[in-house]
């Protein structure tokens, strides 16, 4: 193996760069060559490519999104789209592929993994944290933390005016950042895509308010709709007689400068990613699981589904008490 390329796609994601260093100083370690994909795959059907070294990737660890940019391709999906893509990298001579990404950017490698014959290694970049085969996927911890800070200024506000806040975070099809930030943040209740129902909230809700509570704070999942937290919103001036206020955080949540966690964690799997290569490990996603470097087949990190932890949700339940 003497280049491999690397491109982060779909979301951006607090710790890419960091990632896309230690990839490319691996790299460069093995005697190898270090070509960066501009733009995802967008980048690599066009054959937008640039030759990385260590200037290249110096001074990079501390910033927030994706120095190779990022992009989500509908044309990747397509034979024709791949077809362009492999050609690309034949003309570019590369034998190796890191992708930084998550379930989409997955999806895509395993299908051109099963199409030519570049090694392909897969490292979980999004802040939503739902990929299989790891504990945490890099940039969640920052995610995290940008919504902590912001529930800890809403809760200022919150106790002065004796009101009801909705702190809407991101999460698609899950919970972990609402889950997280609500522990952290002291939340009096938490929504997920997993909860759902929030009949049993307003009961809650009500009791806490006639047993003297003044202000509550309630994290929500944006789910598959973000802004749906207005309607919930709406629902408890129905129900429980109460005006509260409405703070959707969106992507703020994505960017700034990684935490001390996702850099650490970044560093880590993408040289795992590399070393994965080196070793002939084609087709798996590199993820940390209880501080090992495991490996999981691309087919699955989308196929399985990552479940909330149940110690956290009852965590949850019990300190909302």
């Amino acid at each position: 193996m003497k280049r491999i390329g690397i491109l982060t796609s779909g979301g951006d994601a607090p710790g890419m760069n960091a990632c896309i260093r230690a990839v490319v100083r691996n790299v460069l370690d093995n005697g190898m060559e270090s070509i960066g994909i501009k733009r995802g795959y967008t980048g690599l059907i066009e054959g937008d490519m640039v030759a990385l070294d260590r200037k290249s990737v110096a001074n990079v660890i501390h910033r927030g999104g994706t120095m190779l940019e990022t992009s989500r391709c509908p044309e990747f999906t397509t034979p024709e789209g791949r077809a362009k893509a492999i050609k690309a990298l034949k003309e570019a001579e590369i034998d190796g592929l890191v992708l930084l990404g998550g379930d989409g950017t997955f999806r895509g490698g395993a299908l051109l993994a099963n199409e030519c014959s570049v090694s392909i290694s897969g490292v979980p970049t999004t802040i939503d944290n739902d990929v299989y085969g790891t504990d945490y996927t890099v940039g969640f911890d920052t995610a995290v933390n940008t919504a902590l800070e912001a529930i800890d200024r809403i809760r200022d506000t919150a106790l002065s005016h004796e009101r009801l806040f909705f702190v809407e975070v991101m999460g698609h099809h899950t919970g972990f950042i609402a889950l997280e930030s609500g522990i952290a943040g002291g939340a009096e209740e938490t929504i997920t895509p997993e909860t759902g129902n929030t009949d049993d909230l307003w009961t809650r809700l009500r009791e806490s308010f006639e047993h003297g509570k003044k202000s509550a704070i309630v994290v929500v999942a944006e789910g598959d709709q973000p802004g749906h937290t207005f309607a919930i919103a709406q629902e408890a001036k129905d129900k429980l007689k109460i005006e509260s206020r409405v703070c959707i955080l969106g992507h703020v949540q994505r960017g700034g400068s990684p935490t001390a966690h996702d850099r650490v964690l970044a560093s880590n799997l993408g040289s795992a990613a590399v070393s994965a290569l080196l070793k002939g490990k084609s087709g798996y996603m590199v993820g940390q699981v209880k501080n090992e470097i495991v490996y999981t087949a691309l087919a699955h990190t989308w196929g399985k589904k990552k479940a909330l932890s149940t110690r956290l949700e009852e965590l949850a339940s019990l300190l909302s008490a």
